[in-house]
Order: C-alpha cells, then sequence, then structure tokens
C-alpha cells in the first residue's frame, strides 16, 4: 500500500462487551482496502483509554455495556476528541435509545443485523460528514419528531411544566412556581414523558435543548433579534 492509500485508510476503534461480536466485525471490516482496526474495547471505560492512546477517525460503538454505557462513552470521547466520528452499532432500537445515542453526539445509527455493505456504507458515510441510519432508527426520530409537534400533544400548562423540569427543578419547586398542586406536576410529568417518548428527567431535557424551549435558548434569540434590529 502507497503512503498515499494509507492516508485514506479509516481507522476504527471497536467497542462491543462480546469477543465474538469484536471478532467478526474485525474480519469484516478486514476485507476492506479503505477500512482498518486498530483496536478493540469491551465496554465504554476501555473505549476512553484506546481513543486517547490510539485516536482513531471512527469508533463503532455499542449501547448496552459494563461499566459504561455506549451514550456515556460517547459524550465523554467527544468532550475531549470531537473530531472523532462515532457510529452506534446495536442490536435493537428503541425511541430512547436512538435519541440518547444522537444527542450524546453519534453520528448515526445502523444495526448488528444490517448487511455487511449496508455496515461498510455506513462507515464510509459516518466518514463523509454523513448521518447513516437504519430505517427502523429513522422511524422512530421521524415519530418522535411528529409526537412532539402534534397540534394539542402538549397543553401550554405542560409545556410550562417541561420547561422548568428541564431547568432542574423538582416538582414541588415546579409547583410553587406554576401555584398549582405537587400532585398535578406529577400528572403533567408523567403525560409529557409519554408524549415525547422519554423515560426521564435527563431525556426531557435534551429535548427541551434540541427544540429551543429552554430560557436560556430563548433568551438567546431574543438578544440576536434584537441585535439585528439595532
Amino acid at each position: 500500500m502507497s503512503p498515499t492509500d494509507q492516508k485514506d485508510v479509516i481507522r476504527v476503534l471497536l467497542v462491543d462487551d462480546h469477543a465474538l461480536i469484536r471478532a467478526g466485525l474485525a474480519r469484516l471490516l478486514g476485507e476492506s482496502d479503505d477500512i482498518a482496526v486498530v483496536g478493540e474495547a469491551a465496554d465504554g471505560e476501555e473505549a476512553l483509554v484506546k481513543v486517547a492512546e490510539l485516536q482513531p477517525d471512527l469508533v463503532l460503538m455499542d449501547l448496552s455495556m459494563p461499566r459504561l454505557d455506549g451514550a456515556g462513552a460517547t459524550r465523554r470521547i467527544l468532550e475531549t476528541y470531537p473530531d472523532v466520528r462515532i457510529l452506534v452499532l446495536s442490536s435493537f432500537v428503541d425511541r430512547a435509545g436512538v435519541l440518547d445515542a444522537l444527542d450524546a453526539g453519534a453520528v448515526g445509527y445502523l444495526l448488528k443485523d444490517a448487511r455487511p455493505e449496508e455496515l461498510l456504507l455506513g462507515i464510509r458515510s459516518a466518514l463523509a460528514q454523513g448521518a447513516p441510519l437504519a430505517p427502523r432508527a429513522a422511524q422512530e426520530l421521524v415519530c418522535a419528531w411528529r409526537d412532539l409537534h402534534e397540534p394539542g400533544v402538549l397543553t401550554t400548562r405542560e409545556l410550562d411544566v417541561l420547561v422548568l423540569l428541564a431547568d432542574g427543578l423538582p416538582n414541588k419547586v415546579i409547583a410553587q412556581r406554576l401555584g398549582i398542586a405537587e400532585k398535578t406536576v406529577k400528572a403533567h410529568v408523567t403525560h409529557v414523558f409519554h408524549a415525547l417518548g422519554v423515560t426521564d428527567r435527563t431525556q426531557a431535557a435534551l429535548w427541551v435543548e434540541r427544540h429551543g424551549l429552554s430560557p436560556r435558548q430563548q433568551e438567546r434569540r431574543e438578544q440576536l433579534r434584537a441585535s439585528r434590529r439595532a
């Protein structure tokens, strides 16, 4: 292989807690001329060490792993190495998992039952600034967007509760702010979680950030509008 060719090789780190999965992926990727496996990790904590040591172009990341899961590892890797592309390769797809992975900074979400050529294309796409998504993952994103934007899916009061809980306030304080009973806040939170397809307050807060509903984002937009009018 010439020096020029070497520059074009995509250096991949495999992260999965199953040795057989890693071995199969390494064998598959090793058959490609433009992709090279430079290392492996069995969990998110080990992935952090391997990324620092090997500085790969792309991390092929499993989600469900001991010690530190894939979403958590993705966040921590990108804090230090923002240029590393992280592509999730999971055995399952659900709305919360897809959203959490993408919110953490993953550039795509593929499934382990994908055809070999789909995985290879996904890796190349990720390095070309693409966003490879398995059809079922894309469907979850579309459904989540529709649920959030469906007219009447959240009342004005529920939106108020959503913004305040995303700001880290407990139900008791939210109730005091809005002048309603704490049990009413709890009921609103339950409906908000169901409507957004999330399972906890952290995921709800990520939804708020993504859709520009937080007070901080609203304030920044108002400042931008004011500066443009000046």
